[in-house]
């Protein structure tokens, strides 16, 4: 199965422990199924980091080794003019939302797991699931 992980997924799982988010990046690394990311969710990700990173005590070395991890072993895609302005005609709520459903798009995965309710309201017309949906429907 091919998976694409919101920022507010990633970062959930990263920095707070113990919910569906962590679930999530934990089967991802035991092989449950692939991580699919873009250049931008990659760039959030480093964005939101930076920002949260100290108040839970992590540090640029463990913000480097999750790069490495990430490059190594999840697809990047590199979105283009062209897939983002395919994408900005889908009705989104939120514009900033476009690049998170390019991701999916252009990565032709099964699934978007997010938190981001504007994105959700998308899931009657693309695979859209909020992280304990995912859980609960493919890791009881």
């Amino acid at each position: 199965m091919r998976v694409v992980l919101d920022t507010n997924v990633l970062i959930s799982g990263l920095l707070f422990r113990g919910g569906p988010p962590q679930r999530l990046l934990d089967a991802w690394r035991g092989g449950a199924f692939d991580l699919l990311l873009s250049d931008f969710v990659i760039d959030e990700l480093v964005r939101v980091w930076h920002r949260l990173a100290p108040r839970v005590k992590q540090t640029p070395a463990d913000m480097h080794d999750l790069l490495d991890l990430l490059h190594l072993r999840s697809e990047v895609v590199y979105l283009d003019e062209g897939m983002l302005a395919g994408t900005a005609a889908a009705d989104l709520r939120d514009p900033d939302d476009v690049p998170v459903l390019a991701t999916l798009l252009a990565t032709g995965a099964d699934w978007l797991v997010t938190g981001d309710g504007d994105l959700l309201a998308l899931s009657d017309r693309y695979p859209i699931l909020t992280p304990m949906a995912f859980v609960e429907r493919f890791m009881p």
